[in-house]
């Protein structure tokens, strides 16, 4: 192992962002969105939020690497940027109250509102105010608008999109992607001795994302699906359990992949008012699954697995940010924890160049508030996954978290 995990270790294994091999790694609940023209999840906003929702750049920290913070501070999911630079506020708070971790950084938070042009004008102000690292934003559009103005500056950026085409060289992306989510899910299931997989995804870019996704993993995994099917409204949801429901009862299914959040249980519905017998259809989800109140509600989906990060890490700082900002953490506010207290490692901000390629994408990887991911050199990351089952109201973890 090389000097990284050592130092990092040194200072940062309590907060969990260690290099792999320095600390037994572990591993938010439904944090897996993507903000590309779907608009928010229904986050509320925070009383008690301490940051205005537009104006200057707003700086916090004492170190003397400088980092922009790209965030919607205005406009559809201003909340949702909001929640993120708070957990970013809290992360550099326990930096600072820690007396073994050094001081590297300043956060510059920068707002993007909503739209590419605003990303665009934040990405280069930032650059011009010396920005060694860009962190956010959140949609898939504005990461690789903002990639665009950083490359050419040679300054990398860890964006928060979940959309796998944000990716590129210097552009990595701190999000569970439907690749990871897929290579978890199948493994498991293979390990249960199933090989009659298929699945149904809505007719959408990010539907198409993880229909992608599913049948390049099971190529992988040396599965061959059974039916791959798409709808365009959930008006189209009986139809399609009327294709499947032969193939269930032949045998030649016994696997079923419902990863959309929204149409699951009313596949889950139609499904388990076809008498099956318990146990001959496995059904899978997808991270999204996790923390949904009607996922967790629907007796049909009793018994079904999905993939997904350990809660472990957002329980961790709930606490501290509900005392300090008045409100709930948004599910995706252990993104940018993470991405600061990262940004701060003295091997990465103090390297030369700073953030290089070299050390981001080392193989060993990083243990952050969601657990162990590496990035990779095309951008994109992996993550440790844990997989979980619905069950009484609730979902468990059935198996530990593993890449």
């Amino acid at each position: 192992m090389r000097n990284l995990g050592t130092v990092i270790a040194r200072g940062l294994c309590i907060v969990g962002l260690v290099a792999i091999t320095a600390c037994s790694p572990i591993q938010i609940g439904s944090r897996i969105i993507d903000f590309g023209g779907s608009g928010g999840d229904g986050f509320a906003a925070q009383p008690g939020a301490a940051l205005a929702p537009a104006g200057p750049v707003q700086s916090f920290g004492r170190g003397p690497v400088q980092v922009a913070l790209l965030l919607p501070l205005t406009g559809e999911v201003a909340a949702v940027g909001q929640s993120l630079a708070n957990a970013s506020r809290l992360a550099i708070g326990f930096i600072e109250a820690n007396p073994n971790i050094a001081e590297n950084i300043t956060i510059n938070l920068r707002d993007t509102g909503s739209s590419v042009a605003g990303a665009t004008t934040a990405a280069s102000a930032a650059v011009a105010a010396g920005a060694r690292l860009i962190l956010g934003p959140l949609k898939a559009e504005q990461v690789r608008a903002v990639g665009a103005v950083a490359r050419a500056s040679g300054v990398p950026v860890i964006g928060f999109s979940n959309n796998p085409v944000a990716a590129g060289p210097g552009v990595y992306l701190l999000s569970v992607l439907p690749e990871m989510e897929m290579r978890r899910a199948l493994g498991w299931v293979k390990a249960q001795g199933r090989r009659g997989i298929a699945g149904i995804f809505p007719a959408n870019d990010y539907g198409q994302l993880q229909q992608a996704a599913f049948r390049q993993q099971a190529s992988l995994a040396r599965l061959s699906p059974q039916g791959v099917y798409t709808f365009s409204s959930a008006g189209e949801a009986q139809q399609i359990v009327n294709q499947v429901l032969p193939l269930v009862r032949s045998g030649a299914i016994d696997t079923l992949f419902l990863p959309d959040r929204v149409t699951a249980p009313q596949f889950g519905a139609l499904l388990g008012q076809a008498g099956l017998a318990p146990g001959q259809l496995q059904i899978v989800g997808s991270a999204d699954w996790a923390g949904d109140p009607a996922i967790a509600a629907s007796r049909a989906l009793n018994g079904a697995i999905f993939p997904a990060v350990d809660p472990a890490g957002m329980m961790a700082i709930s606490a501290d940010y509900q005392r300090q900002f008045g409100g709930r953490p948004h599910a995706l506010a252990t993104i940018a924890y993470t991405a600061t207290i990262l940004a701060n490692v003295s091997t990465l901000s103090k390297a030369n160049p700073p953030y290089n390629p070299i050390l981001l994408t080392s193989p060993q990887g990083f243990n952050g508030r969601d657990g162990v991911f590496r990035f990779l050199g095309n951008g994109r990351a992996e993550y440790a996954l844990v997989i979980k089952r619905v069950s009484a109201g609730s979902a468990q973890v059935v198996e530990a978290s593993r890449l």
